[in-house]
Order: C-alpha cells, then sequence, then structure tokens
C-alpha cells in the first residue's frame, strides 16, 4: 500500500522511509510532486492537515505531513509556526538563529526555556483526519555549538542531561537525535495511526 508523504524535500522523504519501514514494510512511503499549498494556519496542526489534505487531493491516496518549529518560553511560544521565516521571508536558518539569539541576549540562564514541537497530520482518501504531536522540552544556549543538525539545533540544549556535560541537538549523534527528537515523538505517537491504514 502506497501512502505520500506531503512534502518535496528527498531527505525528508527519504527518512520517513526508513522510519516507517521499520514498523510497517508494507507500507511504501512516496514524496508529493502537486503543488505547495499556501500554509495560512495558525497551530502546528493546521499547517500540517493543509498539506496532508492537499497531498490526498492531489493523489488519491492516504497522505501525511509534518509541521514543526521551536517555541520559546519567554516570546509567548514564538516563534512557533514562523521558525522558519523567524527573519524574513528567504526562509535564512543563519539569519532566523542570529535573530533569536540577539532577542534574547538579555534574558538570564533560568528564564531561555523552549522546546522543539513537531505535529504529524494524515488524510484519507475518505476524509478521515488525524494529528498528534511531539515535544522535545529544553532551553536555549547562548551561542550555537555543533556541527550536525540544521536551524536551531546548535543553540537547542534538550532537557535531561547531566549537568556539565549538556550538549546541543547539534552536538548529538544522529542515533541519539532520531531517538529522542521532537519528530521521534511525534513519530512514536504516529505509529498507531498507520496500523488503521
Amino acid at each position: 500500500m502506497r501512502v505520500v508523504l506531503a512534502t518535496h524535500n528527498p531527505h525528508k522523504v527519504r527518512e520517513f522511509q526508513q522510519i516507517v519501514a521499520l514498523t510497517r514494510p508494507d507500507l511504501e512511503v512516496i514524496g508529493y510532486d502537486g503543488p505547495e499549498p499556501v500554509e495560512d494556519g495558525v497551530t502546528f496542526a493546521e499547517n500540517a492537515l493543509i498539506k496532508a489534505r492537499a497531498a490526498a487531493a492531489h493523489t488519491g491516496l492516504a497522505a501525511f505531513a509534518d509541521d514543526s518549529g521551536i517555541c520559546v518560553d519567554v516570546l509567548g511560544g514564538s516563534p512557533g509556526i514562523f521558525s522558519a521565516y523567524w527573519a524574513g521571508q528567504k526562509k535564512d536558518a543563519s539569519a532566523n538563529l542570529e535573530l533569536l539569539l540577539d532577542q534574547l541576549a538579555d534574558i538570564a540562564e533560568p528564564h531561555r526555556g523552549a522546546q522543539f514541537v513537531s505535529t504529524i497530520a494524515l488524510v484519507t482518501p475518505d476524509g478521515a483526519e488525524r494529528t498528534v504531536e511531539g515535544v522535545w522540552p529544553g532551553r536555549l544556549a547562548t551561542a550555537p555549538a555543533g556541527e550536525n543538525g540544521f536551524g536551531y539545533d546548535p543553540i537547542f540544549i534538550p532537557d535531561g542531561q547531566l549537568a556539565g556535560a549538556e550538549r546541543t541537538s547539534a552536538e548529538f549523534s544522529d542515533a541519539e537525535k532520531q531517538s529522542q527528537s521532537h519528530r521521534a515523538r511525534a513519530f512514536t505517537a504516529f505509529v498507531p495511526l498507520l496500523q488503521t491504514l
């Protein structure tokens, strides 16, 4: 059975193909080649559903999509759904990170709490819709560290690490990140939805 992942990003398709193969080897995950929908929702769930609906309508297959970002406590949950565009419409990851660090420059350590959030939506051809969420709590560093990752990974310090030996998620190995990240947590919750297909 084929399911479509509502993204034009081949790296994301490959990543989800590997994950799905472990839980549902009978499902074939394919990429989406249709038009890019306008993501005008105000939550991760709304934007994930917009993408999954577009892919299901275009292909006639069950479709899933994820929407994710970083939410900073002292900024009231921002950048949130605007994470990819925080510094403007160019989707410049380096500029986004620098702007966020600049905005938090005077914020003391105890008040730098943040979490990565990922929502995965599933839409089936018969119109059924479901969403699940994964949250990776932590805090923000004052300067970037690490080369393994993208976006805000170099400044995100996940909770649950030993004091004095804490690392950013960009300093985690691929295996560590894939077992702990917000996407990994969302996908764990998503697996039961795959069983319904």
